[in-house]
């Protein structure tokens, strides 16, 4: 129990930390793609993915990990991911967004974790269920891309790294808009800490080391898995409704970690402040949890087990999941936000949404 507790608390801190200053958030990554026509976040999840790729297939081709199969559920894949991915954009976050913005003080997504818990238990282990269940039969007998087509995974690993590099090349060979910068408060290790404005590809690239070093921390309380959010978040609630010890899993204390990371990191920026939005915000919020936690479930993961783990295994999952994340997040965003915008326009009324940073 303890070594659950040390090295789930202890990578959550790490992740919570690092996606809280690096403003590193999945939701926004697809969103921006459609709103305002900005990849620049979306690139930084790919140099996630590619990072953790080659560090996991390199432990586990040298034995120190066992890399799980990962079956694909594919009628739960895209009925799934379009409704996780139209949930995020009410709750205002993703799995991991939500909870290191709860850490940050926001009442709303406080609500969406609570509703994205409740939701994942209805249908995990709840009255959807059977709903449930009978979705993720229809399953294909090879789960990954590079075993359907009969190579390494190696190849895929190196052709994915070549593009995503040839991707940030190009973004970082176009001129950019120099943002002007406050007067720095802090020195030395706090003001980088705390105070320097991360740039997401820098942010990509330790949220992909953190992942990678996830697997040997997990495997090493016997949970065979990387990064995980939607499970260990439901558990959390069966634990306190049930008192089931077996619940606790590093997973567990791998997500409360987030919530503290950010929590510190928040604190130490200046960032945390507690925040109460508008009641058509909380109820998004609320309908959007339970969205994430139904879709998530059915899906097999969120942004982070799919959309980061499953997709650098080269699951056919994680990549199908996620492709109906990112449609059923610019569904979404046309009708939450852009529909809502033009609305307001046209009866002279302001429009807000808690939208992820």
């Amino acid at each position: 129990m303890l070594a659950k507790i040390g090295l789930g608390v202890l990578c959550g801190l790490l992740l919570g930390f690092v996606l809280q200053r690096g403003r590193f958030c999945v939701v926004g990554a697809y969103r921006d793609m459609y709103l305002t026509k900005d990849n620049r976040m979306f690139i930084a999840v790919l140099i996630a993915i590619a990072v953790q790729a080659i560090g996991i297939f390199a432990l586990s081709g040298l034995g120190v990990i066992q890399l799980s199969n990962v079956s694909f559920t594919w009628l739960g894949a895209i009925i799934g991911g379009l409704l996780f991915g139209f949930g995020i954009v009410l709750a205002g976050g993703c799995a991991t967004g939500t909870w290191y913005r709860a850490g940050e003080g926001l009442i709303g997504s406080w609500v969406a974790l609570f509703t994205y818990m409740l939701g994942t238990v209805i249908t995990k282990a709840g009255i959807l269920k059977p709903v449930n269940d009978q979705i993720t039969q229809y399953k294909t007998t090879e789960g990954t891309i590079y075993g359907t087509f009969g190579i390494s995974p190696w190849v895929l690993i190196v052709l994915f790294t070549l593009l995503v590099g040839f991707i940030v090349w190009r973004h970082l060979s176009r001129p950019s808009v120099k943002i002007p910068s406050l007067k720095p408060k802090k020195t030395g290790l706090a003001h980088i800490l705390f105070e320097k404005r991360w740039h997401p590809f820098v942010t990509a690239i330790i949220v992909g080391i953190i992942a990678i070093l996830a697997w040997p921390m997990s495997e090493a309380t016997g949970r065979m898995f990387g990064l995980g959010i939607t499970t260990p978040s439901g558990n959390i609630l069966r634990y306190l409704t049930t008192g089931d010890s077996k619940l606790l899993d590093w997973g567990v204390f791998l997500v409360l970690g987030i919530g503290i990371g950010s929590f510190i990191a928040a604190k130490g920026s200046g960032e945390f402040r507690w925040r109460l939005p508008d009641r058509k915000t909380i109820r998004n919020n609320f309908f959007g949890g339970l969205l994430m936690g139904f879709g998530a479930s059915l899906a097999g993961g969120c942004t982070i087990g799919n959309g980061l783990v499953n997709t650098s295994l080269f699951s056919w999952q994680g990549w199908v999941a996620t492709l109906f994340i990112i449609l059923g997040t610019w569904a979404a965003t046309y009708i939450v936000i852009v529909r809502g915008q033009r609305k307001a326009n046209s009866t002279g009324k302001g429009y807000q949404q808690s939208v992820p940073a």
